[in-house]
């Protein structure tokens, strides 16, 4: 039996819905009741702070326990956030007030357009002893449905189709943590994470971790690429180095093998 996965019940990237039975009715249900089936980004992420204001508490350093309650707090209060917004979209919809449900409807859509940070990754990424070794169908769509989105588009078209991909990626993972398929999903989720879209590099590099450690055997590069963004991005030599040794003695790719290699003589020779 696979590991439960503790975050389940902190987060929750879609509302849940009934299940359909074909991917298009799953995926049309899923962004109409979260706002975004018409996703255009228009309005601007609101600052944290007024600079007339008083500043702000020091930040919690990187590991400080202190924060934890309150970044559980943050996700239980932006999942409640939105299923209020989603219950009062229906409300009106019931009550044929279609002026107030498109308000409701456009305040969802702005919501999941606002980037949201994982401030404590283990809060956000699933335990690395996740055990994926059963064919779920469901899961099998929700992939296929995130990856028809996935770096599709240019401008503001190739970022909401990145959100798409990734809030259908989150919820295969949070419902379906015993499909065989969640190695892909965390891989893709490395990917839209480190992508121009997100840059949310320690998160990036966390869900590759967990590609490989799902799945010791996968013939994606997620190693390699964790690894190029502890060298390139967080300036973290000593993982860096970590993971280029592993691409050496694990990876079957002959270029990787070779990339791996050739970035650890560098490595060397710049100390």
């Amino acid at each position: 039996m696979a590991p439960s996965n503790p975050i389940c019940n902190l987060k929750s990237a879609i509302c849940n819905h009934d299940t359909k039975t074909s991917v298009e009715k799953n995926v049309r249900s899923a962004w109409v009741a979260a706002g975004v089936l018409l996703l255009a980004f228009g309005a601007g992420v609101p600052r944290a702070q007024n600079p007339t204001q008083n500043p702000p508490p020091p930040a919690p350093k990187p590991g400080d326990a202190s924060d934890i309650q309150l970044v559980e707090k943050l996700l239980v209060a932006r999942r409640s956030y939105q299923q209020v917004l989603e219950q009062l979209r229906m409300h009106y919809l019931k009550a044929g007030d279609l002026e107030r449900a498109k308000w409701a409807e456009e305040e969802l859509r702005q919501y999941h357009r606002i980037p949201k940070h994982a401030f404590r990754l283990e809060l956000d990424v699933p335990p690395p002893n996740l055990i994926g070794n059963t064919n779920v169908p469901e899961a099998n769509r929700l992939l296929m449905a995130a990856t028809s989105y996935k770096d599709k588009g240019w401008g503001t078209d190739y970022v909401d189709n990145q959100r798409r991909a990734e809030l259908l990626l989150q919820k295969m993972l949070t419902e379906y943590p015993q499909s065989d398929k969640i190695s892909d999903a965390a891989y893709h989720l490395g990917d839209i994470y480190e992508s121009k879209a997100y840059k949310q590099y320690r998160r990036a590099v966390a869900y590759y971790e967990r590609c490989y450690q799902w799945n010791p055997k996968t013939q994606l590069d997620a190693r390699l690429r964790a690894a190029r963004v502890y060298d390139r991005n967080l300036s973290d030599r000593g993982k860096a180095v970590e993971l280029y040794r592993e691409v050496t003695t694990h990876d079957t790719d002959t270029r990787r093998v070779q990339e791996a290699t050739k970035r650890l003589a560098d490595l060397a020779g710049t100390r």
